[in-house]
C-alpha cells in the first residue's frame, strides 16, 4: 500500500507516517488508525510498532 494511501485510509497526514517511519512516537489514537487501516487488531501493534526499552523518542506532533 502507498503511504498517501494508508495515511488517507488511517485519516492522518502524509507527514505524521513520515515521522512515525522515520522512528518517532505517536499518540495511541494514532497507532490504533494507522493499524486498522491496514487490517491489524492492536494486539498486532508490535509489529509495526515496536517497544523501545525504555528509550523514549520524540512524540510526532499533528494527528
Amino acid at each position: 500500500m502507498a503511504k498517501a494511501e494508508l495515511a488517507r485510509r488511517a485519516g492522518v497526514s502524509e507527514s505524521t507516517i513520515d515521522r512515525i517511519e522515520a522512528g518517532n512516537d505517536c499518540r495511541m489514537e494514532t497507532k490504533r488508525k494507522i493499524l486498522f487501516a491496514l487490517g491489524l487488531t492492536i494486539q498486532e501493534s508490535g509489529k509495526l510498532f515496536p517497544r523501545h526499552n525504555g528509550a523514549t523518542r520524540q512524540r510526532a506532533g499533528g494527528e
